[in-house]
């Protein structure tokens, strides 16, 4: 007798790719007898097989004993037939395992025989259902054993005995198929708590996995769309004055030389990031701070862009965390390449403000372009219009607070706020 899934066989090897929230602890095959034949597995038919073998020992043992009073041969072919029916409708015990039992109980009132039968139905329900459906199947059989009893009394036995006896064998009978039960019930909630410690280890790689694209994906942005709007920017002054003079040509074309090999470099190292395990002792590669920022301002004033950097940091040259000096960076260089892209020729003002304990404060402030003053050397630089929205995921990952948006003066400003612990004596 094994425990059956609702709607599947306890041995099917596609039960490990149930869902945790699929399985039912409930080992009650009602529902399945419902939908159908409950198809049985090797175990079954060898436990079975058992159980018939059993049954009719058990029988023809009470038969022998009940027919000591020497009744009608007829009788004795009656009993021996009908038991041998009760034995084999134990076959079809795990669809009807209470219809089952309660007709086997009122046929063993008068037939020995089927004795066998009902012991093994007594114990099939106590594992298959509920203990109240259980006690009650119980409580039949043992009253149809105490007229048993007063129809074939025990020559040998007080009858007062003999329905102790029946008693307690229904009742032992019925715990242990209880215990069974039980058993049952604590082997199928272990296997779904261990089905759901796999499904949730297996969404925390996945969850790990997804935020380390994001990462590797921030990443690539920043980098690459400082890159690639700077060769757009010196790209475009060549082919806006293709007779400019050879060395201002030459210098164009040295610093688009240089900006694409930084930019494969750059790459370089993040496929070198994606690519190695990780670590907890290497650093994410690259890591810019604010000790960069003077060369990122030099690459966008040789783009031709106008910027202007106030340091107004306090603290004595102390240096914020690693995690907030990279992230302060990013913002300078998120807020210049939309400058590059959207309002080119327009003067930048980056202003750095804040100390230990207050925050750091970086503001990028530009003059939105109305009516140009002369035509635009190439066309706007495209962009996937998710830079600001991966820039505010990043100071939120920081613990601080990114602002951007048009001023009452005019200008477009982005202006994040970060977190710049004290340094404790």
């Amino acid at each position: 007798m094994t425990t059956q899934v609702p709607g599947r066989a306890a041995s099917s090897p596609e039960l490990p790719a149930l869902l945790p929230g699929m399985l039912r602890v409930e080992p009650d095959t009602e529902d399945a007898a419902r939908r159908g034949r409950v198809r049985r597995s090797v175990r079954d038919w060898i436990v079975d097989t058992l159980c018939f073998l059993i049954a009719i020992f058990i029988g023809l043992s009470n038969f022998d004993a009940a027919m000591e009073t020497d009744p009608p041969e007829l009788v004795q072919l009656l009993d021996l037939g009908v038991g041998l029916l009760a034995c084999v409708s134990l076959w079809w015990r795990r669809r009807w395992p209470v219809q089952l039992a309660i007709a086997i109980a009122l046929v063993s009132i008068g037939i020995a025989s089927a004795a066998g039968a009902a012991i093994v139905l007594v114990f099939t329900v106590a594992v298959h259902r509920r203990w109240q459906v259980a006690a009650v199947v119980a409580g039949v059989h043992a009253c149809a054993g105490l007229l048993f009893y007063r129809i074939y009394p025990d020559p040998g036995l007080a009858y007062r005995w003999a329905a102790l006896l029946t008693i307690f064998g229904v009742a032992v009978i019925t715990l242990w198929g209880m215990l069974v039960r039980s058993r049952r019930q604590l082997v199928l909630s272990l296997r779904e708590r261990a089905y759901q410690a796999e499904s949730e280890a297996a969404l925390r790689v996945e969850r790990a996995r997804h935020l380390e694209r994001e990462r590797i994906a921030r990443e690539m942005h920043d980098v690459l769309a400082h890159r690639i709007s700077l060769l757009s920017v010196h790209a475009g002054a060549l082919e806006y004055r293709p007779d400019a003079p050879r060395e201002d040509v030459a210098t164009a074309a040295g610093v688009i030389r240089a900006s694409a090999h930084q930019a494969l470099q750059d790459l370089r190292e993040i496929i070198g990031v994606l690519r190695a395990p990780s670590s907890g002792d290497d650093p994410d590669r690259p890591q810019p701070t604010l000790a960069q920022l003077p060369a990122l301002v030099d690459e966008s004033r040789q783009a031709g862009m106008r910027v202007t950097v106030v340091d107004e940091l306090a603290g004595d040259g102390a240096e914020p965390p690693s995690v907030v000096a990279r992230c302060a960076y990013r913002v300078v260089q998120e807020a210049l390449t939309n400058v590059r892209k959207h309002a080119r020729g327009t003067g930048v003002i980056v202003n750095l403000t804040g100390g230990p304990g207050g925050g750091l404060s970086v503001e990028v402030r530009n003059r939105m372009p109305v009516g140009s003053a002369g035509p635009v050397p190439v066309p706007e630089i495209p962009g996937t219009g998710t830079g600001l929205i991966g820039l505010a995921e990043r100071v939120e990952l920081a613990g601080g607070s990114l602002e951007h948006g048009i001023t009452p003066d005019g200008d477009f400003r982005v202006r994040a706020w970060l977190p710049w612990p004290s340094v404790s004596g």
